[in-house]
């Protein structure tokens, strides 16, 4: 049952999640980091984000029942109620606000609160359902998380808060459209109006390739306005041009999931190894942890 009530927190968007969390938090350590305030923003973000997985389980039981890879989910199968799981999901939203809030510092509890809204209430609850516009709505929530690790190292809005929130946003657009043309049947008999689905796979194809370069040219401020060196710009634009490769590739592709895949795939790793690099490609010196 432990694992019942873990799972539906959604471990691989709470793992994403953590992970760019961490970049936000490299990128904008100081010289000396608190140990304490940077575990618990891990901790926090975590907490918050797996809040709104399970709630997102419990808004989406009508449409988890019509999506294979959904359907063996814990509320589907009544193995969990939903009142149950909308107590485990409030003690966590409120253990993760506190933290952030508490310990941290306003700014980066802020930051969860408008990720957590536009997730569970936006997105889940309206655009999810009936606009092509919910991949947009939902980038909002993904690009949070980097900018709590940001602001809880830098309890400020300035330009790396804004080009990273940014960036991460650009970056959910075509990393979620080529989940959806990978599992194009799963949502066109969940008859969710996600871009492929809506309109078609050409045409999400068009937009992942301008929204892969806008990703590209917004991550580059970061290194014209001084926050990342020359390492970060030769692996940024390294991974980007090959992005941009698999973009165009997908106009000639025979078999549009195989590629989907692979190009989602690669979308994975491009951020993960962006986010943990940013402690080595910053400009700032090497930060160092005191209790």
């Amino acid at each position: 049952m432990l694992k019942q009530y873990f799972l539906l927190t959604k471990p691989g968007i709470l793992f994403g999640n953590l992970v760019t969390t961490l970049g936000g938090l490299f990128l904008a350590a100081p010289s000396i980091v608190s140990t304490v305030v940077f575990l618990t923003t891990l901790l926090g973000t975590t907490l918050v984000v797996a809040s709104g997985c399970v709630f997102n389980n419990i808004i989406d039981q009508d449409i988890d029942q019509n999506m294979h890879r959904t359907q063996t989910r814990a509320l589907v199968q009544k193995i969990i109620s939903p009142t149950k799981a909308f107590v485990y999901a409030s003690v966590l939203g409120v253990l993760g606000f506190l933290l952030l809030y508490i310990v941290v510092n306003p700014l980066a509890c802020l930051f969860a609160v408008v990720g957590f809204l536009v997730y569970v209430i936006l997105y889940s609850l309206w655009a999810k359902r009936v606009t092509i516009h919910q991949t947009i709505l939902g980038s909002i929530s993904g690009a949070c998380p980097p900018v709590i690790g940001y602001c809880a190292m830098h309890p400020h809005i300035d330009a790396g808060a804004v080009l990273i929130f940014l960036g991460y946003a650009l970056w959910q657009m075509p990393h979620s459209w080529g989940i959806a043309i990978y599992r194009y049947d799963d949502y066109q008999r969940a008859q969710i109006p996600i871009l492929p689905v809506a309109c078609s796979i050409k045409r999400t194809k068009v937009e992942c390739f301008i929204y892969v370069i806008l990703f590209t040219f917004t991550m580059n401020g970061l290194y014209v306005l001084n926050y990342t060196n020359i390492y970060y710009l030769i692996l940024l634009n390294s991974g980007c041009l090959y992005w941009i490769y698999l973009s165009y590739q997908g106009f000639n592709t025979l078999d549009d999931q195989v590629w989907a895949k692979q190009y989602f795939l690669f979308s994975v790793k491009l951020i993960t190894l962006l986010s943990l690099t940013f402690l080595l490609t910053r400009t700032a010196e090497w930060p160092r942890f005191t209790f």
